[in-house]
């Protein structure tokens, strides 16, 4: 196979995704016929999709399944959520832990669905400030809560591995809304509840 140039972008479009995979490991001058990468392809697409999931999902579908009336106004917090996402820039992971917390407005949400949500968005390619955002905005549209926090704190594989290379940085982000925006004591409440279970923050 011939390497493709930007003078011929219907053969482009006419490869499979692995054959782009395929074109790829020429590109950086690798063998894709060597026995190490004869199934790289393959193994790269089937990675891709798993890794870019949350694009065939939608948090709304998630949150609705398990919506409970309950008489509750008192803060839920799920924190030291794992995630793992993709750097759109770079197309290199970063990963890290999700804090959420929510204050009800009569609903809740069932506990499972909250790391499911951070799924849903994490599992597309992305930054870190939008997936912070989403979150918060997702739970907030399905159950209408009081307020809703999240707090994400990240290591990034495109300042670690390439860049500025260094190891020990990470990114925090946050996403206040309703009254973790507007009262004070709310998200310092909150923020001392993550931070007692011994986050970075």
């Amino acid at each position: 196979m011939s390497p493709l140039t930007a003078s011929e972008p219907s053969t482009a479009a006419s490869l499979t995704t692995q054959e782009l995979y395929r074109e790829l490991l020429l590109r950086i001058g690798e063998d894709p016929t060597r026995d190490g990468l004869l199934d790289t392809p393959e193994r790269m697409e089937k990675a891709m999709a798993f890794l870019t999931q949350g694009y065939a999902m939608d948090a709304n579908s998630v949150l609705h399944d398990a919506l409970f009336k309950v008489v509750y106004d008192e803060m839920v917090i799920v924190k030291d959520i794992e995630f793992y996402s993709m750097c759109e820039h770079h197309l290199l992971p970063f990963f890290g832990k999700a804090h959420i917390a929510y204050v009800p407005n009569g609903k809740v949400i069932g506990l499972s669905k909250i790391p499911r949500v951070v799924d849903v968005f994490a599992r597309r390619l992305q930054v870190q400030e939008r997936l912070t955002t989403q979150i918060a905005e997702a739970i907030s549209e399905a159950i209408e809560p009081q307020g809703v926090a999240v707090i994400i704190e990240a290591q990034h594989l495109c300042m670690m591995m390439r860049g500025i290379e260094k190891q020990e940085s990470s990114t925090v982000t946050s996403a206040m809304l309703g009254v973790f925006k507007t009262q004070l004591q709310t998200r310092n409440e909150f923020l001392s509840l993550v931070r007692r279970g011994g986050a970075g923050l």
